[in-house]
């Protein structure tokens, strides 16, 4: 099976890769629908959960409305999920990485998406990879 995340590594502390994801998404007219800070949910409802972890949902309106006019079980994997967070597995070292396309498009078994999926991950790839600068 395909791998389902693709995941990277950075020295910036989780609030400032925060801020350069947003920056390389808004290039790539991308932008952050919605961002759950996670800690702060779960707090909210007695839970305390340590290190960070913030999950984003990102959209490119005109892809979405290309995939979507294509074939509208497309809606199901929309919007394209973004996380990042503090990894206490690796000494709390700051991860950012995302939900393949490619892989989440391949559950459809539609070729039309094939394309589509493939630009959106490089786009959303690149983006990942210039906030770990």
């Amino acid at each position: 099976m395909a791998e389902l995340d693709y995941t990277v590594a950075t020295d910036k502390p989780v609030d400032e890769a925060i801020q350069a994801l947003q920056s390389a998404l808004a290039e790539r007219k991308f932008s952050a629908l919605w961002h759950l800070h996670v800690n702060e949910k779960l707090q909210e409802k007695g839970f305390h959960l340590e290190p960070e972890f913030h999950i984003f949902e990102v959209c490119n309106p005109a892809k979405a409305k290309q995939a979507l006019e294509t074939d509208q079980k497309v809606g199901y994997l929309l919007p394209c999920k973004i996380v990042v967070y503090a990894d206490r597995n690796d000494g709390n070292r700051t991860k950012i990485g995302l939900l393949r396309p490619q892989t989440l498009i391949g559950l459809l078994g539609d070729e039309r998406f094939r394309d589509l999926a493939t630009e959106v991950e490089q786009e959303l790839r690149a983006a990942v990879d210039a906030a770990a600068r």
